[in-house]
């Protein structure tokens, strides 16, 4: 009886050692041999203001980026070990979400689009599913389940941009108006799930790493990637009478040619300016 007590109380004098260790945690490891800026203190670097008198020429271009094109991977790049690093459609349905941004229904951004809205294009919503009787196999009723978003769906971006030639300057620029994430309907083809007007969308961007294939030193964001035109795309569509998408004219082989022939008289038009 006396080894019993004895046993007892060296294991009530040990417990609160052996938990204490199991719940103490040291000091945060780094993940790495530096300290990095954090994201949250990067600001977006202004446009130069361009007065109405010194755009000499201005083009309005529809674009599209296929997230499936090696260049365009890290727009869906995402890894565990990197949790700070997001694919560009939850950066965009978070702000939705947060009510951080707006979302639109067409690229004139005049009627909205709720999350909700937008959310459902993806697959999320309510959904019943029956319910069986163990022992007879009979439909006794059913359960309410929510199903989540898929945002894998998501496999394009169209891109609404304004191409203009600053006199005063003397440099050909490039303005991103808006960008909406692209889901395919299996009978309408690629629909916006929403349209995000680019300048309020840039606060947000330049908050958020984008993976660098090249170099893990040089984290840039997806501010960055927009701005230096670090994606690969194709033409759709550019200002027209008869506001004509290229697919309205031109299929196959000959829609990829005309777009690549807009995209080249665009160029050629301000080569054209100069004499060498």
């Amino acid at each position: 009886m006396k080894h019993t007590i004895n046993f007892i109380l060296i294991f009530l004098l040990f417990v609160p050692f052996f938990s204490k260790a199991q719940v103490t945690e040291g000091p945060q490891r780094r993940d790495g041999f530096y300290d990095r800026v954090s994201p949250s203190e990067r600001e977006v670097i202004p446009y130069d203001h361009i007065r109405e008198s010194d755009v000499f020429w201005e083009k309005r271009i529809w674009r599209v980026i296929d997230v499936d094109e090696k260049l365009n991977l890290p727009f869906k790049y995402f890894h565990q070990d990197w949790q700070d690093i997001k694919p560009l459609i939850e950066i965009m349905m978070g702000a939705l979400e947060k009510g951080e941004i707006t979302g639109f229904g067409e690229d004139n951004f005049l009627s909205t689009v709720s999350f909700a809205d937008a959310i459902k294009k993806c697959g999320a919503g309510w959904d019943t599913i029956p319910k069986y009787d163990k022992l007879t196999g009979e439909i006794i009723g059913d359960t309410a389940v929510f199903n989540e978003p898929d945002f894998t769906l998501v496999k394009k971006y169209r891109v609404k941009e304004d191409w203009f030639f600053d006199k005063e300057t003397s440099t050909l620029q490039v303005r991103i108006i808006g960008i909406a994430p692209l889901f395919t309907d299996p009978t309408l083809g690629d629909l916006p799930l929403f349209w995000a007007y680019y300048p309020d969308l840039r606060p947000i961007l330049v908050k958020e790493d984008v993976y660098n294939p090249k170099n893990d030193a040089v984290r840039f964001s997806y501010d960055d990637l927009f701005e230096s035109r670090l994606f690969s795309s194709y033409i759709i569509k550019e200002s027209n009478v008869f506001d004509r998408r290229i697919q309205d004219y031109k299929t196959g082989v000959d829609a990829l040619m005309e777009s690549e022939k807009i995209k080249d008289e665009i160029f050629t038009w301000e080569h054209d300016l100069w004499s060498f």
